[in-house]
């Protein structure tokens, strides 16, 4: 078999991406934000490999989540409500998350990330330690930290500063898909008050929902706690946005809470040392039996917890600020479920510091 090849003159067939100004090979680089994506652009050349560091906005998926025993005492609750993939005290990434760097050459011949080998383990802040000059960051956990029953729905917001300043969290024990009527499952109507039903206080329906704040906050504050080192090494950050791939928590940090992250010493848990501690806070419990939601959907056991701490940054935000915050956190039909349940009567609770 004969090949034919041919030799192609540069000065006729020039290369035309040497001549896109690095400016705009920036702003395409930062739309692609995608870890393992920027790998593989750094992989490419020499020129992309001295511009994916530059990088404003960075996307990390975590694919496995390295459990470490020891955390089993922060849920002094039952085993069927404990969380059954908490972070405990830390995530680490795995070697398929860098395979992409391990190719990318530098002008001084040195890895962009370090060499690691098949069985190898990163953490997210020394996958990051490359990037000198991130503004927005997102990480994704692989699922949830807090454990639920089949078909409960729980969902929670918090946004720090050196501690939490506000969180929100929706339950519900059953998502319909079709409307049921108020009494299923033994739910009692809503009377014309609004009022909590005296079932709610005797069937374990309050406990359930005292389980659902707990360990949402603790997921909140172990996430928060194990962002200290990319914080701290990433002077540039302007949000952080630390999430998972079940949509279930979502913690964010912006311009002010991230400089008072930096400039205010925080305090760690005195039940564990591997996450931040929750301060005093006042809660606002809403509660309905049976929440008809659109399209056809509702929510039972449908439950809106505020959490605004007592003291501190988080306890200046006004009235108004809190209730903007808990109707954004979430969208479609969580939204939705938020905005009707933030109109029901409100039960007020404190909790002390954990």
């Amino acid at each position: 078999m004969q090949l034919n090849t041919k030799i192609y003159d540069a000065d006729l067939y020039p290369d035309h991406f040497d001549k896109i100004p690095d400016s705009i090979l920036l702003l395409i680089l930062n739309k692609l934000a995608d870890i393992r994506s920027l790998g593989r652009c750094a992989a490419v050349s020499k020129r992309l490999n001295s511009l994916v560091p530059l990088v404003h906005d960075v996307y990390v998926k975590i694919d496995k989540v390295v459990s470490i025993d020891g955390d089993s005492d922060d849920y002094p609750f039952s085993n069927s409500h404990k969380p059954r993939a908490f972070f405990t005290t830390f995530f680490k990434l795995f070697a398929n998350l860098l395979k992409p760097f391990n190719n990318a050459v530098n002008s001084s011949n040195k890895t962009l990330l370090p060499q690691v080998s098949q069985h190898t383990a990163h953490t997210p802040d020394q996958v990051l330690r490359n990037f000198h000059h991130i503004h927005n960051l997102c990480i994704e956990l692989p699922s949830g930290d807090v454990g639920t029953e089949d078909g409960v729905v729980l969902k929670w917001k918090a946004e720090f500063g050196s501690t939490l300043q506000t969180c929100v969290i929706l339950g519900g024990t059953l998502l319909d898909k079709k409307p049921v009527s108020m009494d299923r499952g033994g739910g009692a109507a809503v009377d014309d008050s609004g009022s909590i039903p005296e079932s709610f206080y005797t069937n374990g329906g309050l406990k359930l929902r005292v389980v659902w704040t707990i360990s949402s906050l603790i997921a909140a504050s172990t996430r928060h706690y194990l962002l200290q080192p990319i914080i701290k090494d990433h002077p540039t950050l302007e949000s952080v946005v630390l999430t998972d791939a079940d949509g279930q928590g979502t913690l964010s940090m912006a311009g002010d809470q991230l400089r008072e992250f930096r400039e205010k010493p925080f305090a760690a848990s005195a039940a564990s040392s591997r996450r931040t501690q929750v301060p005093a806070s006042n809660m606002k419990l809403r509660y309905a039996p049976y929440l008809e939601l659109p399209g056809g959907t509702g929510m039972q056991g449908a439950t809106l917890v505020s959490i605004k701490p007592t003291s501190g940054e988080g306890s200046s935000s006004s009235k108004k600020e809190v209730e903007s915050f808990v109707r954004g956190a979430f969208d479609g039909l969580f939204k939705a479920a938020a905005k009707a349940l933030i109109k029901k009567r409100t039960y007020l609770l404190e909790m002390n510091s954990f």
